[in-house]
């Protein structure tokens, strides 16, 4: 999950490509006066909020992670002259970009592996098999002598079973290697 800081910053770079130092400088101005409306509404009695606004400390918290970077923008844009903000040239928010990245396509990843898990979850068939005791003997004995689970020789044994056109079921032979 991305900290405010982390949604501040590419926030910004998205919003800053191209502006210039006096636009910047706006944005500065702006993010403060933000920044101090938000601390103020948390300091003031609670209002009754409606369902789907936000939480007052989560955007006190973002409006000073957003103050912060465009300062930081700001100081890189007078530090180094530029005319107009340019992502590229900006190293170390380049470096965060990367870092998000990164950790957004770890994130697909582990998203993507954990749908593949759940589908395979709903394609394995699990049931309760009532056999009778002869059976379930010989069951437990082949097992033992496999040393597989009974569930697993239950397994093999219907990867091997066949349906002829006429409707009976056949095994196939085991060939061994």
């Amino acid at each position: 999950m991305w900290s405010a800081v982390d949604v501040a910053r590419a926030t910004v770079r998205r919003q800053c490509e191209g502006l210039s130092a006096a636009q910047v400088a706006d944005k500065v101005t702006e993010a403060e006066r933000r920044e101090r409306e938000t601390r103020q509404q948390l300091g003031s009695p609670a209002v009754d909020r409606g369902p789907y606004d936000g939480d007052p400390e989560d955007l006190a918290e973002q409006w000073v992670a957003r103050h912060a970077e465009w300062r930081r923008i700001a100081a890189l844009m007078d530090d180094h002259g530029w005319p107009a903000y340019s992502p590229e040239q900006d190293v170390q928010g380049s470096a965060w970009a990367r870092e998000r990245d990164a950790q957004r396509e770890g994130a697909l990843a582990r998203r993507a592996a954990w749908q593949r898990e759940r589908q395979d979850a709903r394609d394995e068939l699990k049931a309760q098999v009532w056999l009778s005791a002869d059976v379930s003997r010989r069951l437990r004995a082949i097992a033992a002598r496999t040393g597989l689970e009974p569930e697993q020789v239950l397994a093999q044994l219907a990867d091997r079973v066949r349906m002829n056109v006429d409707g009976a079921l056949t095994v196939d032979t085991f060939t061994p290697r």
